[in-house]
């Protein structure tokens, strides 16, 4: 089975009116992102942003003991380096490829110069990154406030939004590392996800059989970022579900055009 890779499976880069597009386009460097790759250390310069396609970034905050946990995740909806146009340069966090595949990565200069025109990038940047703190900010709330069985419906079904297949290669272990648990707190709540039918599990292996289950167990905290990224980036989503409606039947630069004036009305 041949996969092709194409820039607009990021719904930023597909939000991109083509004037916006066509500048950034020849600087885009598709490389892949394989399971466990840094993309950037805590502390360190960023020298390029990334754009996932069919990979998933964990943000992480280290600890000075080594701990550390996920304060969000990045997939196909967004953009992993928000510090460098946020004007920080660098970030506490850590990023670390969670789900291989491939993306999209810019070098920094690039996207600070489209940036700094002050036009419809600078503005769908913000959007999501106000999105991004949502979910970081939830996040918090509920590694603090919700049992470790909610928190795992959590990150299940955010992950399986940024996913095409209901199949997540993983470790109980990473997952214990992602939600800041202890492994046995994942493995027990993992046991009950799969006596209720909604999860298979087998070693290194997630397979979700029930996502209505998941959801009718999950805490608030996912519908709140769910609902936060649907109205902040309406108009994104609709330019990405309009593409994989038509990307069969007509040519790229066509799905390009359908997308202009969605976006001039959201930026």
């Amino acid at each position: 089975m041949v996969i092709t890779n194409d820039p607009n499976q990021n719904y930023l880069l597909a939000a991109l009116l083509d004037t916006e597009f066509n500048r950034l386009s020849p600087y885009l460097e598709l490389v892949p992102m394989s399971l466990g790759d840094v993309l950037y250390e805590s502390g360190g310069k960023l020298q390029y942003v990334y754009f996932p396609t069919t990979s998933i970034v964990s943000l992480h905050y280290l600890l000075e003991n080594g701990g550390s946990s996920e304060i969000a995740g990045v997939g196909n909806e967004g953009v992993v380096g928000i510090s460098l146009f946020m004007g920080g340069d660098s970030t506490p966090s850590r990023a670390v490829v969670q789900t291989g595949g491939y993306g999209y990565r810019l070098k920094s200069q690039v996207l600070m110069d489209e940036f700094n025109r002050a036009g419809p990038v600078l503005r769908l940047l913000l959007r999501y990154t106000q999105a991004l703190i949502t979910q970081m900010s939830q996040t918090a709330v509920c590694n603090r406030h919700h049992s470790v069985e909610q928190q795992l419906c959590r990150w299940l079904l955010l992950t399986l939004d940024r996913m095409p297949t209901n199949e997540l290669t993983i470790t109980q272990e990473l997952i214990a590392n992602m939600l800041g648990v202890r492994r046995e707190g994942v493995t027990e709540a993992a046991g009950k996800l799969q006596t209720f039918g909604y999860i298979r599990y087998r070693r290194g292996h997630i397979t979700v059989v029930d996502r209505g289950g998941l959801e009718e167990n999950v805490c608030e905290c996912y519908e709140v970022v769910k609902k936060e990224f649907a109205r902040l980036l309406c108009d994104v989503r609709q330019r990405q579900g309009d593409q994989s409606v038509v990307a069969t039947v007509v040519s790229l630069p066509q799905v390009r055009k359908m997308g202009v004036l969605v976006n001039r009305i959201g930026l």
